[in-house]
């Protein structure tokens, strides 16, 4: 690109960084030692280098992808501040970052790329879980809680360490699967097994059946299992669409993400003939508060090949069409930016055993997931659905009372086997789930 091309880049990316930091203390440090500032001169200044002639001309042409690559090959680089500060002071305006140059033409050929090449086949599926859930146990022990929740917590009070709001959210989730000794639960996505062992443990099921599509995850809970003697649960490495039988309850927990729009259809309606007639499925999913649309790129390409993010009209239209009904909607606003600070804190506490297992790179990478994440979830419409399906329209009390008294029930049990997070003072907390709060 000649001379005069590059120019006229650095100066559209000025100007759009003019228009959309009005807020804040932002500084730019080009490769040739210019600087730019922007913003009213507030709070803590946050400066970026950039490394090369490049950068400006691959920022306004898709800066959903190349923010995050320019961040990993270090040509965008954070000199003072962090990067979830940065992405904080960036996403306080964010809808200004939806009028770049170029976005709605690379939104265009995405749109095209996932029509052609996107949908999620039993083999992409697959292919698309390993890449990410199958790296080194090692890795997700160094931010994850210790029952290897990997998945919005519940925050239930404010206090809460990691580990306390992974159990309510287990706990939360129990309660309105309206789980009873003797049940059978089919868990689709069981991950590590932490939650269906909870429903066998905790919620007293008589069977529970766990699927995933990653090996790792597959050793990992099957060990859990058979390491407490528990022969009624069994976890498979299995497609949710090649599952057969009848369950009383079903729950699927930050699996959703990965079905895909086309797979909607399929997906309810696989649930619909997997649940008895009087049972209930709970579907706790990210999705996010706006029309239907891609999800983030550099996401999709780096962190979740094939991954979705749905839009409440999206889940909606499918279920219809299944032969389920919505018994009850909850969203979770910030539980997810509240877990995602404190996984983005241990991991940068433990940056140096990524760093063993992996290169700087994939840390970077990482680095620019879970800020980003995090920095999605506090500023732009990203929550956490749960929906709560049935057949029928008698089978979930017709009011909220029930949740807060199961909880408490199961809080109680919890306490009674001796549950790890216990060793804190639950008092308040007790006094919150009685409350209902």
């Amino acid at each position: 690109m000649g001379d005069h091309a590059m120019v006229w880049a650095e100066n559209i990316l000025r100007g759009l960084l003019n228009k959309l930091v009005t807020r804040g203390s932002f500084e730019v440090e080009l490769y040739n030692g210019t600087r730019w500032t922007f913003g009213d001169g507030s709070g803590k200044r946050i400066v970026v280098r950039i490394a090369d002639r490049k950068v400006a001309t691959e920022l306004i042409r898709d800066p959903e992808v190349r923010f995050g690559e320019l961040y990993m090959d270090g040509r965008l680089e954070i000199v003072e501040g962090t990067l979830y500060e940065l992405l904080e002071l960036l996403l306080q305006h964010g809808v200004g970052m939806r009028r770049f140059t170029g976005r709605k033409l690379f939104l265009m050929a995405r749109k095209i790329r996932h029509f052609l090449f996107g949908r999620n086949t039993l083999m992409r599926s697959r292919r698309n879980v390993v890449h990410h859930y199958d790296l080194n146990a090692a890795f997700y022990d160094l931010f994850l809680d210790t029952d290897r929740q990997y998945s919005c917590a519940y925050y239930a009070a404010p206090d809460m360490t990691l580990e306390e709001a992974q159990r309510a959210k287990c706990r939360h989730l129990a309660a309105k699967l309206l789980i009873d000794p003797g049940m059978s639960v089919l868990d689709i996505g069981s991950g590590w097994g932490g939650l269906g062992l909870y429903l066998a443990e905790v919620g007293e099921a008589g069977r529970v059946k766990g699927v995933t599509l990653s090996d790792e995850q597959l050793a990992v809970a099957q060990k859990r299992a058979a390491d407490k003697g528990y022969e009624h649960v069994k976890f498979e490495l299995q497609d949710y669409r090649n599952t057969r039988g009848t369950f009383d309850r079903l729950i699927s927990v930050g699996m959703f993400e990965h079905v895909g729009p086309e797979n909607y259809d399929t997906f309810f309606r696989k649930a619909s003939d997997l649940l008895a007639d009087d049972g209930v499925f709970m579907l706790h999913t990210i999705g996010h508060t706006s029309t239907p649309g891609l999800t983030n790129g550099w996401i999709t390409k780096y962190i979740f090949p094939g991954g979705h993010l749905p839009a409440l009209s999206e889940v909606v239209t499918a279920v219809e069409k299944s032969g389920l009904m919505m018994a009850d909607v909850e969203v979770l606003r910030h539980h997810y930016a509240d877990t995602l600070r404190e996984w983005r804190a241990r991991f940068m506490a433990q940056r140096d055993k990524a760093l063993a297992l992996y290169d700087e790179r994939f840390c970077r990478m990482w680095e620019c997931y879970l800020a980003l994440c995090e920095a999605a979830f506090r500023f732009l419409d990203v929550v956490v659905y749960q929906f709560q399906l049935t057949h029928r329209n008698d089978v979930v009390p017709i009011t909220r009372d029930y949740i807060a008294k199961r909880e408490a029930a199961l809080f109680a049990r919890e306490k009674a086997l001796g549950e790890p997070t216990a060793a804190r003072s639950w008092r308040d907390m007790a006094t919150v789930i009685s409350s209902g709060c």
